[in-house]
């Protein structure tokens, strides 16, 4: 079977800062994989890279079987990868609904039913749909990030730290969103600092430090192992 999304020996730097270095991973169809670490060690890097926004100078990133790592952004979303960015980056002067519509830039035809099922997860963006994003609460953006994502119908979704920031209730709201994209059919690479939150959602999961994988495994077992639990998990 081919992978969904396969990162072969990823190098990636910020000018002389060897950001990535040796990253491989793998996600398969109809998977969520998270990759969990602490902040500075390569994970929104590590989306940044897939999607073509930072470019690796080593290494390939494979998406279906393709290599897709010199590909421009608008190109990868166009291919079915779309990313909801950690810091939401909503248009804040642009209508909820403005938003959306900007999320399908990459396609053509009608957006009715993708703009319906948007509204079908998220319900309080339909009531809010007229409203500009920049009024919305810290939620609300967060929704409105992952739906405008879900408006390129992407068979691969980013996400990238979905609860930071977010009360608890709304965490478990996210969440179970994620679950519901993913049981639609959507394959889902999680970036989260929520770990316990992460592990509940994945089916596997990579754990990334000072840009290198050192685990690797599924969500179940890393759940279970004690660095992981020392580290990420808030145990002694």
């Amino acid at each position: 079977m081919t992978h969904a999304l396969e990162l072969v020996d990823i190098h990636t730097y910020y000018g002389k800062i060897h950001a990535l270095k040796g990253v491989s991973m793998t996600v398969d169809p109809g998977e969520v994989v998270t990759l969990i670490g602490s902040n500075g060690a390569g994970k929104s890097t590590t989306l940044r890279t897939i999607s073509a926004i930072t470019h690796a100078r080593e290494g390939k990133v494979l998406f279906n079987g393709v290599e897709i790592q010199a590909e421009k952004p608008h190109a990868v979303v166009g291919m079915g990868i779309a990313q909801a960015p950690e810091g939401r980056h909503v248009f804040t002067r642009m209508t909820v609904y403005e938003n959306l519509q900007m999320g399908a830039f990459s396609r053509s035809g009608d957006i009715a039913d993708d703009v319906a099922r948007v509204y079908d997860l998220f319900p309080r963006l339909k009531e809010r749909r007229a409203q500009r994003a920049g009024t919305l609460s810290g939620g609300e953006q967060q929704m409105l990030a992952i739906g405008r994502a879900l408006m390129a119908k992407p068979t691969l979704l980013l996400l990238d730290e979905p609860s930071m920031g977010l009360s608890p209730i709304l965490t478990e709201q996210i969440f179970q969103i994620i679950r519901d994209i993913n049981g639609q059919g959507t394959t889902v690479l999680l970036v989260e600092q929520n770990a316990q939150m992460a592990f509940n959602v994945a089916h596997r999961g990579y754990v990334l430090q000072t840009g290198q994988i050192i685990l690797a495994n599924t969500a179940a077992n890393l759940a279970a192992d004690p660095q992981v639990r020392q580290a990420y998990l808030g145990e002694i």
